[in-house]
């Protein structure tokens, strides 16, 4: 698929790379000839501006799980831009959804709501802090929790240290913070245990995706984790921003039956929309408001939090989400693509591990079994750049971390998928 023909796509995309850094808004990075720009997105295909189309496997980053412009969203939301679209007060809205929230989510009691996930994070580490009295944070290797200074530790991407030892991920991090973070190894319950009772009178939190990135958490790991937490008194944080509402209604924590103390939860929640949120236990979250020994409460202020359009189209989003059946058939949906990726690998002899659960999906080029970061690093970079390249060219829009599914694919989407999957693969056989 050639793209970007007519001159109104190539001045536009010309003018992107005059006003933003790096052409683009810092999501995603698209080398010059594959580079286009979206004009609009209907259930699971979005269009460029010259109506070129593809299966959208993006999602927006995940927050569409019910596919793009789905009309009861976009109904509700055309009903209450009628009525304001922000007020920085307590709304109808906003309360409505906090105990939506609350009702669904086995850790939710209360809810702060942020506009974004990494807000989402940051705040949950911080309230952490502010209730435990203590500084120092656990994170795991790889895991991304936001682009704030504090996740940004030790990330994809970045090259494996020494356990517990800590490394910026990103340029102008203060290099003090790397002394306030400290590194486990996910899905390596013995070396976590260790790590947490060596520093048990310091730390303020641990923070956890409970399925990081792509990596499915090994049996005990996530219980054990639990476990050595509640000995010690140490807030255990569920980073849930990607499975919120995608793996279960009650999120991981009630798909893999481990209930944290603190959870950030964002995209689907927000139905499309700038909407996160920290949920936790009300003891911890009344350090929002309580002042701590020193007289200082937290500072959490947000001109959009719990704007009401968000909130808005996060009800109408959760509402479908509670029909019945709506999980099974995101889980089988899930289940076909990783069982047709499978069989493609086979059918062209090209080495790789199929990775997701749920309605995620992805492909690793390497022969090693994944269970950690270190694993996910002996996988082919190249063979990944030709694959994700030759989904492109064959009407498939998937990043290179994950592939979202949503409710709305079809049969027809998944046949298409898989005749692009067979000609990208064809491609990664013949690198």
């Amino acid at each position: 698929m050639t793209l970007a023909q007519s001159p109104a796509h190539q001045a536009l995309l010309a003018t992107a790379q005059r006003v933003l850094p790096g052409g683009s808004n810092g999501n995603v990075l698209l080398p010059p000839e594959q580079a286009f720009v979206i004009a609009a997105g209907q259930g699971t295909r979005v269009y460029d501006v010259e109506g070129h189309c593809w299966i959208d496997y993006l999602l927006g980053s995940g927050p569409m799980i019910l596919g793009h412009a789905h009309p009861e969203v976009v109904a509700a939301v055309q009903e209450q831009l009628t009525k304001g679209s922000t007020f920085f007060y307590l709304h109808e809205k906003a309360v409505q959804l906090a105990e939506a929230i609350v009702d669904a989510m086995p850790c939710a009691e209360q809810v702060r709501f942020t506009s974004s996930g990494t807000e989402a994070t940051f705040f949950a580490l911080r309230v952490a802090r502010a209730f435990r009295g203590r500084d120092k944070i656990l994170k795991f290797e790889g895991a991304f929790h936001g682009s704030h200074d504090y996740a940004m530790m030790s990330t994809e991407g970045q090259a494996p240290t020494e356990f517990p030892r800590a490394v910026r991920g990103s340029a102008g991090i203060p290099q003090s913070l790397e002394n306030e973070v400290l590194i486990a190894p996910f899905n390596d319950l013995d070396r976590t245990t260790a790590i947490i009772e060596q520093y048990q009178n310091d730390l303020g939190g641990v923070i956890v995706e409970p399925f990081q990135r792509m990596l499915s958490p090994v049996p005990g790991f996530l219980q054990g984790l639990r476990e050595v937490t509640a000995r010690y008194g140490i807030p255990l944080i569920f980073d849930e921003v990607v499975t919120s509402f995608r793996f279960a209604y009650g999120g991981a924590q009630e798909y893999y039956g481990v209930t944290p103390d603190l959870a950030a939860i964002g995209k689907i929640v927000g139905g499309g929309y700038p909407l996160a949120a920290v949920v936790g236990k009300a003891d911890i979250m009344s350090a929002f408001v309580r002042p701590n020994k020193d007289g200082v409460a937290i500072g959490q202020v947000g001109t959009l939090n719990g704007n009401p359009i968000a909130a808005t189209a996060g009800l109408a989003t959760l509402k479908v989400l509670r029909q019945p059946g709506t999980y099974e058939r995101l889980h089988q949906l899930g289940q076909r693509l990783r069982d047709i990726l499978q069989a493609t690998l086979r059918e062209h002899r090209v080495a790789g591990q199929v990775l997701g659960d749920g309605p995620l999906y992805h492909v690793v080029f390497t022969t090693q079994a994944i269970h950690d970061h270190r694993a996910m690093l002996t996988g082919d970079a190249r063979k990944q750049q030709i694959f994700h390249r030759e989904l492109l060219n064959h009407g498939v829009l998937k990043p290179a971390s994950k592939g979202y599914i949503s409710l709305v694919h079809s049969d027809a989407d998944v046949a298409e998928t898989a005749q692009a999957f067979d000609a990208a693969m064809a491609e990664v056989a013949c690198s």
